[in-house]
């Protein structure tokens, strides 16, 4: 599989609606090793995961990160916790998809 760089310039906005398109399909949604071992220790779930990527609102803006690909961080408050996801979005032949990089 190939993935390609998003050639365009980002906003919050425009990247939190593409992170929400790809997120309503859970296929689309790719956890790190790094990521799961987090999860676990932490004890996050994976529900709380999609939680925050469909309903969070942007702590860290959207940037370029070290492989190419735009990233950001989402926070939500869910039931007293609050759970802080880093992703990327990444574009292969299918579309776009969501890399989850790490979870607080």
């Amino acid at each position: 599989m190939s993935v390609r760089t998003l050639a365009l310039k980002l906003n919050d906005e425009n990247l939190k609606r593409m992170i929400r398109e790809a997120v309503a399909d859970s296929a689309r949604v790719f956890f790190t090793p790094h990521a799961r071992k987090r999860m676990k220790q932490r004890k996050i779930t994976p529900t709380q995961v999609y939680d925050c990527l469909r309903s969070g609102t942007i702590c860290e803006s959207a940037h370029v990160n070290i492989h190419g690909h735009w990233q950001c961080t989402l926070t939500r408050r869910q039931a007293g916790d609050e759970v802080t996801v880093a992703a990327a979005v990444e574009r292969d032949e299918n579309g776009h998809w969501i890399a989850v990089i790490t979870v607080y």
